[in-house]
This record gives structure tokens, C-alpha cells and sequence, in this order.
């Protein structure tokens, strides 16, 4: 291993020992991206490793709610603005039970690569609280939001960092964060926040944008191959606003979801989610109860596996994890290599766990290409409906989706380029933490020590 990458794991490990997330993501992309070092010494010099580790800035604040019943409740938030090199910090908020500060830095530090991919202005950033909308009231939720943007705001703006949705903060939350951002600042200043509804700036097809952009990059990474989607058969997990835009998107292009998962198990429709009928229950079944997807099977009399993933199954030719992260872990990685499915595409932010994805990279059959890239469709929307906040324009659907296309294909050629630049073949995971770190590190270059 590289000295300065030895050395400055070994120091993140030991300023960060309890954040595990937020090291299994440094260590994947520092490891990977070892070629790019040996190549740059001067990157030593100026610290661009321990510089790219450490955040900005990171915010943490007590959020004072109150429920329906004037029960008060505390929560924590937080934002993490890793860095900003590229432009002003960009990344989504996530509400969950489970949030913490290393969810959030694991989640910061891969928006910061996963941005630059993109090659739009914008650096990386992201927050959340431990707050969970699942079961909560509007009135709820709004208060929440109301509280939680009452300390955010003095932090963000959109020269500054502009928040987006991500789990657990769809567009009603964002409505209300933003709606509370305006009262406070006295002006419509919309390209604060992104993911807006399209009546208060927001961008069409923003909700769709990651999963569509993951069935772009699957279709250049088929195009390689000298395949098409049509006909293809795709096993996820997750049936959130992601996976929902990856049935979308799939049976378009003539292509078919015949798995899906949620927390309570699998559905295996073999005729596929492809009709507007199935594609409109799931946005009903998810938003009165996202915990269970069995209703799917039982509304249109197909297979429910109670308690499994559907990882391991062969009636497919392409896996792609959609749900969170380490979604899939070393025994689901044997399963998946056992499988004889050649594909297996990360849609959700680090999905699965180092050991798994160096034990799937070393399978000849399997190629595996990584979240940052095929995911990063939905930051490029967010950026998207910043500029035509900027220009006061609403774009239509096919300007918003030829854009976005345009912007998969340009990630997918980079990753590949970056690989073989660096001799490292056909290596869609370290050429896409190449791309995007070099970026970065150039521009930090540019603009000296700070």
C-alpha cells in the first residue's frame, strides 16, 4: 500500500474509531484510488488526503418539537459540509431512526466524489436528524421541519449549500423545510433547497431522477457489452422514490422488474412491474405503509417470501441493491456469485459491505460497477432545478431527461477512461473514485491551503 494512504487511514481510523461507516467508505475509496497518489507526490505536500477526510464543517443542533397530544420531543440534527471546492455544498437530508454522525459523514464524504462526477458546480454535503416521519401526523411532520430549519437556515443559502431530499425527506418535507426557510429569510430565495413540489420551483421528474439515471448508466454499461436493456429482467431491493424510478424507467425502455424487496421480505411478479396500474399501487402502498410491500403480491396474485432478500435468485440478468446501505453482505455476495448473473449495479449510497464487494470484483463473471456513479443522476437533477431556479424558467420533461441521460453517459465514459488512464482495465469502481477524486483534488490545488 501506498505510505501516505497507510498513514493517513491509520490516523482517520484512530480520530474516528467508533464511526464505521464513515471509515468503510474512506477506506474504499482512498484503496482505490492508490494509482492517482502514486502519480501526484505534490498531493502529499499539500494535504489533499487529510484535507479530503476531514469535513469543512460539520453542524450539530437539538431539534424541540411537539406532537399532537403537546407532548415536546428532542431530536438531533445535523449537517455535514464536507467539501465545497467544486462549488457550493450540494447533498440530500435524511430522516431516520437510525441517523447519526457517522451515517451522515459516510453519507458526506461519498457526496463530495459522487458531485464531482457529475462535473456540474457543486461540492459535497449532507444531514439529517434521528427524526422518523414513518407514523407521524402532517401536523407532525411539519412542526418537525419547521424546527429543524429554524437552526439549519443560518447554515445553508444557494451560494452556500443547498439540501435536497433523501431518505425519509420526500416532497412534503422538503415543502415544509423550505416554506419555513422562506418565512424566516423573507425572500423566495428557492435555489436554497431542491427537491421542491413543481408549483413552489421545483424540477419535473426530480422524484424519478436517481432511479432513471441508474437504468442510464445499466444501459451504456449493457452498450459495452454490445447488449440492450430490452428484454433484460432486474432484481432490486427497495421500492422508494429510487427503486420506484427504476420500474419506471425499465419498462420503457422495454425492460422488466421481476423482484423487488422490503423490510419484510421479497416480491417475485414474473410478468414484471410494468403498467401504470402496478407502478400507481406501489406509490399508494408505500405511502400508507413503507414498511410491508406483501400487499403487492397480495393485490396481484403473485410470490411473497416472507423475511428474505431476493439476492441468490437466477431468473434475472441484473441485481441492483436500491434500498441503504450494507444491503448486502458477504453471504448475499456468495449467493449473487453462485447466481451466474453477470450484473450487479449499487443504486443505494454504499450498499454493500467492503468484504462483499471485494469478494464480487474478484468474480470473472460479475461486473460490478459502484453507487457514487450510477446513483448520482438525482444530485444533477437537484443542481438542475437550482439553475432554472436561477434563470426563473420551468424546463419541460424531455429537457430535464435528455439532460439527465447526457450526464449518465458523460459519468460512465469518465469512470472508463479514468480506469484505463491508470491501467486499470475495465474498472468501473476505481476509475469512478478517480474521476471524481481527482477532480476535487485539482481544484483544491488550484485554490491553495485553507
Amino acid at each position: 500500500m501506498n505510505k501516505y494512504i497507510e498513514r493517513v487511514l491509520e490516523e482517520t481510523r484512530a480520530k474516528n474509531p467508533d464511526e464505521k461507516l464513515f471509515l468503510q467508505t474512506v477506506e474504499e475509496v482512498l484503496l482505490s484510488v492508490e494509482p492517482l497518489i502514486n502519480a501526484h507526490p505534490e498531493y502529499e505536500k499539500a494535504c489533499i488526503l487529510e484535507r479530503m477526510v476531514e469535513p469543512e464543517r460539520v453542524i450539530e443542533f437539538r431539534v424541540t418539537w411537539m406532537d399532537d397530544q403537546l407532548q415536546y420531543h428532542v431530536n438531533r440534527g445535523y449537517r455535514v459540509q464536507f467539501n465545497a471546492s467544486l462549488g457550493p455544498h450540494k447533498g440530500g437530508l435524511r430522516f431516520a431512526s437510525n441517523v447519526n454522525l457517522d451515517t451522515i459523514k459516510f453519507l458526506g464524504f461519498e457526496q463530495v466524489y459522487k458531485d464531482a462526477l457529475t462535473c456540474l458546480p457543486i461540492g459535497g454535503a449532507k444531514g439529517g436528524s434521528d427524526f422518523s416521519p414513518i407514523g407521524r401526523s402532517d401536523g407532525e411532520v411539519m412542526r418537525f421541519c419547521q424546527a429543524f430549519m429554524t437552526e439549519l437556515y443560518r447554515h445553508i443559502g444557494q451560494d452556500i449549500d443547498c439540501p435536497a431530499g433523501d431518505v425519509g425527506v420526500g416532497g412534503r418535507e422538503i415543502g415544509y423545510l423550505y416554506g419555513q426557510y422562506r418565512r424566516i429569510m423573507g425572500n423566495a430565495e428557492m435555489g436554497a433547497m431542491s427537491g421542491k413540489d413543481i408549483k413552489t420551483g421545483g424540477s419535473i421528474l426530480r422524484p424519478e431522477a436517481t432511479g432513471f439515471g441508474a437504468v442510464y448508466y445499466l444501459c451504456e454499461v449493457l452498450k459495452h457489452d454490445g447488449q440492450d436493456i430490452k428484454g433484460k429482467r432486474l432484481a432490486i431491493s427497495g421500492y422508494g422514490n429510487v427503486g420506484w424510478g427504476i420500474m419506471k424507467k425499465a419498462a420503457e425502455l422495454g425492460a422488466k422488474v421481476t423482484y423487488f424487496a422490503g423490510p419484510d421480505g421479497y416480491i417475485h411478479d414474473p410478468d414484471g412491474v410494468v403498467t401504470d396500474e402496478k407502478l400507481n399501487f406501489i406509490l399508494e402502498m408505500r405511502a400508507k405503509d413503507p414498511m410491508h410491500c406483501k400487499p403487492y403480491a397480495d393485490k396481484f396474485g403473485c410470490e411473497f417470501v416472507e423475511g428474505k432478500k431476493c439476492w441468490g435468485v437466477k431468473d434475472v440478468d441484473i441485481y441492483m441493491p436500491a434500498a441503504t446501505q450494507n444491503d448486502v453482505n458477504m453471504d448475499s455476495a456468495k449467493l449473487i456469485a453462485e447466481s451466474g448473473v453477470k450484473y450487479y449495479i449499487e443504486v443505494a449510497n454504499m450498499p454493500t459491505t467492503n468484504d462483499a464487494l471485494e469478494f464480487l470484483k474478484g468474480q470473472k463473471q460479475v461486473l460490478v460497477a459502484p453507487s457514487k456513479a450510477v446513483n448520482a443522476c438525482g444530485v444533477s437533477v437537484s443542481e438542475l432545478e437550482m439553475a432554472q431556479n436561477a434563470e426563473r424558467l420551468y424546463w419541460s420533461a424531455e429537457e430535464v431527461d435528455a439532460q439527465m441521460h447526457k450526464i449518465m453517459t458523460n459519468i460512465y465514459e469518465a469512470s472508463v477512461k479514468a480506469a484505463e488512464k491508470y491501467g486499470l482495465g475495465y474498472d468501473l469502481i476505481a476509475g469512478a473514485n478517480i474521476a471524481g477524486f481527482e477532480k476535487v483534488a485539482e481544484a483544491m490545488m488550484c485554490q491553495g491551503i485553507f
